[in-house]
């Protein structure tokens, strides 16, 4: 319980997105597949948090980052798992939702092949986001004489802009930037995103083939 409720107090962003997206689940419409009703309730906890949280970013000095960044406790790193794991399964149950597409009138593949291009999309956001958030804390938390990672123009006191590069450089080259890694601890860190990217990566790749072949086929 004791740990609930700090999940609660260091991200309630995260749960409040959670929460709306458990209720709107609830509401859809029983017709339609289990997989459907899934997704649809995971794009609207996924981009409900992404807004939360980027409208938080770009409102935040460095003192409110480390702020943030040092209240955060040792769940932060399991919270950051479950989600990964989470966005990992969406891309399965994307396998799942082309499938049951085959047989439907163009149109309304289409619309579907819509619908899991903003699924794979922000689910790859997410990631990226949890990851930035997470290089927030490992720094701030790690001692001051010797920071868990060493930007090039020597700056002490970064802000959400220079961890968003980082996680995103990461995300998108699966490689670090001009940035260093300096501690074993983020050095792991850094090689689980990196593995996790080039998984999105490449599950982009194949269902942009598998979409484009299934609309040039007819």
């Amino acid at each position: 319980m004791n740990t609930f409720r700090q999940i609660i107090r260091a991200r309630p962003r995260l749960v409040i997105a959670i929460v709306a997206g458990a209720v709107s689940g609830l509401a859809l419409p029983s017709q339609w597949t289990p997989v459907t009703r899934a997704l649809v309730s995971w794009n609207i906890t996924v981009w409900f948090y992404l807004f939360l949280v980027g409208w938080l970013m770009v409102r935040s000095s460095h003192i409110q980052v480390r702020r943030i960044a040092e209240q955060e406790d040792k769940s932060a790193a399991a919270v950051l798992a479950i989600m990964s794991t989470a966005a990992v399964v969406s891309l399965a149950a994307i396998v799942l939702e082309l499938t049951s597409t085959r047989d439907l009138p163009l149109s309304h593949r289409v619309a579907h092949y819509t619908f899991t291009g903003v699924t794979v999309v922000g689910s790859w956001f997410l990631v990226a986001t949890l990851f930035t958030l997470h290089y927030a804390r490992l720094y701030y938390q790690s001692p001051s004489e010797g920071r868990a990672l060493r930007f090039p123009d020597h700056e002490e006191s970064p802000d959400y802009w220079d961890f968003l590069y980082f996680s995103f450089t990461i995300a998108v080259a699966a490689q670090t930037s001009d940035i260093s890694v300096m501690s074993r601890s983020l050095r792991k860190t850094v090689l689980a995103q990196s593995v996790l990217s080039f998984l999105f990566n490449l599950a982009i790749l194949g269902f942009s083939i598998n979409i484009a072949a299934s609309l040039v086929g007819g």
